[in-house]
């Protein structure tokens, strides 16, 4: 057994936590279509986004009679008011020009459905819609794309690779666990084929620049498309799905999940779950030529001398039946 005090110098990363509050982008013409307060279910519309946003100018005295215009505010044309029948949000007076407004519109509109259920926590025109999940969120390192909901499905092994050819039609809809790696041509055949998002442990730099220019080349055209998203893990660095974190998505597979960009998480309702138990002695090396290695703790080491002469507080962990190996306490991470 090893000491609990001792234990506590290695960090602990959060397993999974409640409550977590997701960021939606609600920029200048984009409509709220909730109140702080509301409860939203997955799937029903939360705002309504332009997609060919431009500025133009209005008179506002062609507006709704006796109404005081701020910054933010929802504008149309009254009634019987000659001029252009344009229609946003004011964005802020034009500089000498009296009853000039800049006002942010666009023809083409989109209705964004939540990808959770939740409680919308505010709403800041112009700015942003937050909303708090009823259910439990596993953290990634980072994510890509648009927040999706979708059925999960364990793709792969941890040590697994998705390749462009083991995805078809019959994914669409899901949102698919893929194991270490996967590569931007892979991501954009997920895509075309429907699949609403991506689970995987580790997206390389060049990987997500080629997808995130992949979206932007979707985005700009005149049609919508589907909500996409992906959920890096652990990181850039190729490692395995931590096998407490797999017991976990094995457990979720078939059920339906949120993948969340802002901040990067996959949230799942916890109701009749079995969460996987920790071991308080089970530790995770984070960094180094083990990285992403899981063994047990089994007690401080001292001052030990490492690469390039550097003397660090060490612990020894044991992997699997191999013997015990010293280990910078500040590589190391426990779940909790």
């Amino acid at each position: 057994m090893t000491d609990a005090a001792w234990l506590e110098e290695i960090p602990v990363r959060r397993f999974v936590e409640g409550g977590l509050e997701a960021r939606f982008p609600l920029p200048p013409g984009d409509r709220p279509l909730v109140e702080a307060g509301a409860a939203v279910e997955a799937g029903e519309p939360l705002l309504e986004h332009i997609r060919d946003r431009h500025i133009v100018e209005v008179d506002a005295r062609s507006g709704a009679d006796g109404a005081t215009w701020l910054p933010g505010t929802r504008w149309a044309p009254a009634p019987g008011r000659r001029g252009a029948d344009y229609e946003g949000e004011l964005l802020a007076p034009v500089p000498g020009k009296r009853d000039r407004w800049r006002l942010v519109t666009g023809e083409h509109r989109d209705q964004v459905p939540s990808p959770m259920r939740g409680v919308v926590s505010e709403v800041q025109p112009g700015a942003e819609i937050r909303l708090r999940a009823t259910g439990l969120a596993l953290r990634g390192a980072f994510a890509a794309g648009s927040a999706a909901h979708g059925r999960l499905e364990l793709a792969t092994d941890p040590f697994g690779e998705l390749r462009p050819g083991g995805i078809d039609v019959g994914r669409a809809g899901s949102i698919l666990v893929v194991g270490s790696r996967i590569d931007a041509e892979a991501l954009t055949r997920a895509r075309a084929m429907g699949v609403r998002g991506i689970v995987v442990a580790s997206l390389p730099g060049k990987e997500l620049r080629d997808f995130q220019a992949s979206e932007r080349r979707q985005r700009a055209g005149l049609h919508p498309t589907p909500p996409f998203g992906v959920l890096a893990l652990e990181g850039a660095l190729r490692r395995p799905l931590p096998p407490l974190v797999m017991t976990l998505l094995e457990r979720l597979a078939g059920q339906d999940v949120a993948l969340l960009v802002d901040p990067p998480a996959l949230v799942f309702e916890g109701d009749g779950l079995e969460l996987p138990s920790t071991d308080p002695d089970r530790v995770r090396i984070r960094s180094g030529a083990n990285a992403g290695v899981e063994g047990r703790a089994l007690g401080p080491a001292g001052p030990r001398r490492f690469a390039a002469g550097v003397v660090l507080e060490a612990a020894w962990v044991a992997i699997d039946d191999e013997p015990p190996l010293d280990v910078p306490l500040g590589d190391l991470e426990r779940l909790g």
